[in-house]
């Protein structure tokens, strides 16, 4: 891949994975902070200020690698926005909640970037100065929502899936489940570099958002 290449991947990427992984931080925060744990608030990590939430590695690095690699998605994440998960009104149910709060506004997110793109094409066609790198931001933002949605929700912690089957799970199970957490993230590495969850979750992912794009897109 060149340089130029590079540059508008960029570009067209940046600011669709800012808003999808740090929206997805501040709704984990935002939930728990209506669930009764104030941490995420009193630690100023209700904000869309991205130097509160960006990561080096998860939210610069590893975006950019996978662009220049040639990846099909990119993948990201922020800080994790504290919580408190004592201090909620009650912790076993409330996580629950709280975990799903990622996933869904990664969800919502998705289909706003399905509705503009679809205004988009239809409407600004006659000026593809504006409409081709707008369409292209959608189709990007899409695609990293879908990603982050579907890859959240596996049910291993520490992801958001690990702590909702962590609060369906009866009291040995649940607890034998979220022993697994300190391990989760090295787990999670192995199973991406061994291809496992790519070819598991790969097709999932690209058909949702090819799905969903071509909702947009005419005929």
């Amino acid at each position: 891949m060149n340089i130029d290449a590079i540059m508008q991947g960029i570009s067209t990427w940046a600011l669709p994975v800012l808003l999808a992984i740090i929206l997805h931080e501040v709704a984990h925060g935002w939930v728990a902070d209506k669930l009764g744990d104030n941490t995420a608030r009193f630690m100023g990590r209700l904000t869309l200020n991205p130097i509160k939430h960006i990561d080096p590695i998860g939210t610069i690095l590893i975006p950019i690698v996978l662009l220049v690699v040639g990846s099909p998605f990119l993948f990201g994440y922020a800080k994790p926005v504290p919580v408190n998960f004592g201090k909620l009104h009650n912790p076993k149910r409330d996580m629950i909640w709280v975990a799903l709060a990622g996933p869904a506004t990664n969800l919502v997110l998705a289909l706003i970037s399905v509705a503009v793109l679809a205004v988009t094409v239809n409407m600004f066609a006659q000026v593809s100065w504006v409409s081709e790198p707008l369409a292209l931001m959608c189709q990007a933002s899409i695609i990293i929502n879908v990603v982050l949605c579907i890859f959240n929700l596996i049910p291993l912690p520490p992801l958001d899936g690990g702590r909702v089957a962590v609060g369906l799970l009866p009291g040995p199970m649940a607890y034998q489940l979220s022993r697994i957490e300190p391990f989760g993230f090295l787990i999670i590495i192995l199973l991406l570099v061994s291809g496992v969850f790519q070819s598991v979750i790969g097709p999932l992912i690209m058909g949702s958002a090819g799905a969903l794009i071509n909702i947009a897109l005419p005929n």
